[in-house]
């Protein structure tokens, strides 16, 4: 066998791989993402995924103020009663919990009612401190529908029963859905390397 057609399956067996990778998240999630305030079962506590309220050019990032404004429609619309922001706090002058708690207050929602997670250093992280810290199975998670749906999927490996809704996005952002790409990959590499991540997922949905 030539070097040219080892090198060739490799690719098409990594190409393979990638697209598997996303769909497979995306189909995962059908069922438990929510567009529609109507529909959406009530739970009690809703997760709103950290980001930037800045962009690094200027100017209010437009997912933050989606999600601020998802969140405070899930809530006014008694579909959640708390609210957990959770995000990143890793330097000392950027705090995205800080930064989600205070917009939220702006949109009528008592500071009591909101509770900070400043560990939120990835969707990972955001989702298993909500049991941990919060001792939460059943929750809201409030982002974007694509990165929703990966949180669903690390959710469910980790035997949480959680539902999302859709904040609003943009039609489609190029820099966005490839950083999405290698996103999804790193989560069958937490799942499937990461052991205590696998063996959750095979007694939840196995034994």
């Amino acid at each position: 066998m030539s070097c040219f057609i080892i090198i060739k399956r490799i690719l098409l067996t990594l190409i393979i791989f990638i697209i598997s990778c996303y769909f497979v998240i995306s189909f995962w999630s059908i069922k438990k993402n929510y567009n529609c305030i109507k529909y959406i079962p009530y739970n009690t506590y809703g997760v709103v995924l950290g980001t930037s309220k800045y962009l690094h050019g200027g100017g209010i990032n437009a997912y933050f103020k989606y999600r601020i404004d998802a969140a405070a429609i899930l809530f006014h619309h008694r579909k959640i009663r708390y609210i957990i922001v959770s995000g990143d706090n890793r330097e000392k002058n950027y705090n995205e919990p800080k930064m989600m708690k205070k917009e939220l207050i702006k949109k009528g929602i008592p500071s009591n009612f909101i509770y900070e997670d400043f560990y939120g250093i990835s969707t990972l992280h955001s989702i298993s401190r909500v049991y941990k810290n919060f001792h939460q199975k059943k929750f809201t998670i409030i982002s974007q529908k694509f990165h929703n749906e990966r949180a669903i999927f690390i959710g469910n490996c980790l035997g949480l029963d959680v539902i999302a809704f859709n904040a609003k996005s943009f039609s489609f952002d190029e820099k966005v859905q490839l950083r999405e790409i290698f996103a999804r990959i790193k989560v069958f590499w937490d799942i499937f390397f990461k052991k205590n991540i696998f063996l959750k997922f095979l007694h939840y949905y196995i034994f």
